[in-house]
């Protein structure tokens, strides 16, 4: 894969016209976090990412146990659930490595805005996504691919803004686990690539919207 490729193609594309749910989101993060990208900021980004995944896969837990006595939609729940799951530890990777990484550059980051803040929002978000579930799992899968496709720009236009992130390498301690890379902008241009990657299969479950 040509990371650098990946990402003139993400700088090319237009972004998707995101609703007003995610415009609030994305006004929020710039109101408390700044407009600046950062290590910081993706955090925070990484934290709510996790939670759609959780919600899907917990709604769909539930209709597990309602279903068994049809085991071909069964199976086919509980393979919506790994998918999910995937997802969800891909993103887990994603906040671990960050985390690593505003550990080793010595950032400092105060308590309230940047392990409650975030986890407050985490905590709407889950309930948000949840609730556009239950309502119709179209909606609730727009508004992932929405969130998806802003984290996939941002953190190509952070690789691309950033020069420096060429000179050193990344070989951290969750290398083993997601990959080594010559040099830091290609892991935010994986990461990047790996967040379009979950808004296509975002925008593929909102054609279906079944299980």
């Amino acid at each position: 894969m040509d990371l650098l490729e990946e990402q003139n193609k993400t700088l090319k594309s237009e972004k998707l016209p995101y609703g007003p749910l995610s415009r609030i989101l994305f006004w929020l993060m710039d109101l408390i976090y700044g407009k600046p990208r950062s290590l910081s900021k993706f955090k925070v980004l990484e934290v709510i990412a996790r939670v759609p995944y959780q919600a899907w896969e917990n709604v769909a837990y539930v209709a597990i146990t309602h279903t068994y006595k049809t085991p071909n939609f069964a199976r086919r729940i509980f393979e919506f659930v790994r998918e999910s799951r995937e997802q969800q530890d891909n993103e887990q990777w994603h906040l671990l490595i960050l985390e690593e990484l505003v550990y080793k550059e010595g950032i400092r980051e105060g308590f309230i805005r940047h392990r409650i803040i975030p986890q407050i929002l985490a905590f709407f978000y889950y309930h948000i996504s949840w609730i556009l579930y239950v309502i119709r799992p179209a909606y609730s899968y727009r508004l992932n691919a929405h969130f998806e496709d802003h984290a996939e720009h941002e953190y190509m236009h952070y690789a691309a803004e950033n020069k420096a992130l060429e000179e050193k390498a990344y070989d951290g301690d969750f290398s083993k686990d997601y990959g080594r890379f010559n040099t830091l902008s290609d892991l935010f241009r994986k990461i990047g690539f790996d967040e379009r990657h979950h808004k296509e299969m975002s925008l593929l479950r909102m054609a279906d919207a079944r299980f």
